[in-house]
């Protein structure tokens, strides 16, 4: 599929990583390519080993025009529901380029709200070189908050599944609880804390 690219100089990509964990933020990322130091590799950062983002993601930081890695937390996440939080963060990772971009290609089937032109690209992350690396970025940065978390809740495995509804996850929250980065609107969390009442 050949996405057609508007005919500027300041093209934005912009994606998220962490809807589906039931801890920590949602991170997003937006970043702006240099056309004249372009990146090899780029690709969906789900389909990277751990140590190509890794690489890429220090990359990208060195050869993009700009970038900005936005949030929205935990509570946000659960007062505003994880859609309409995720839009606020890549609201947010956009608006705190230091280029101001002049088109936003965002992954997803859904826009945020922009103060410029967008599309929305499903499966952007393969097919939008600027959404690859915002997805890199959003990924090894949301990564190393669960290793510090795992660090501070060793219980819970986070190092392992990142956060998202596993076995070993629902198993320590029987057993352990939730901690305070916890996403309380998420049924299966309410559903371990109603249990332990």
């Amino acid at each position: 599929m050949q996405i057609e690219r508007p005919d500027v100089q300041y093209i934005a990509g912009v994606d998220e990583v962490g809807r589906g964990p039931l801890v920590g933020d949602v991170v997003t990322a937006a970043v702006i390519l240099d056309p004249a130091n372009p990146i090899a590799g780029l690709a969906d950062s789900k389909k990277l080993t751990e140590k190509k983002r890794l690489l890429l993601a220090e990359e990208i930081k060195q050869k993009a025009l700009c970038y900005h890695v936005a949030r929205a937390t935990v509570s946000e996440i659960d007062e505003l529901n994880i859609l309409h939080a995720t839009m606020l963060a890549m609201t947010r990772a956009v608006e705190g380029l230091a280029v101001k971009a002049q088109f936003v290609f965002v992954d997803g089937n859904r826009l945020p709200e922009l103060s410029v032109p967008a599309q929305a690209v499903v499966k952007g992350d393969s097919l939008v070189a600027e959404i690859s690396a915002a997805s890199i970025l959003a990924k090894v940065t949301r990564d190393q908050e669960m290793l510090d978390l795992d660090k501070e809740y060793p219980q819970y495995g986070f190092a392992a599944h990142k956060g998202y509804p596993t076995k070993a996850h629902f198993a320590a929250l029987s057993e352990f609880g939730a901690t305070p980065h916890h996403r309380t609107s998420f049924k299966p969390v309410q559903r371990i804390l109603a249990e332990k009442q």
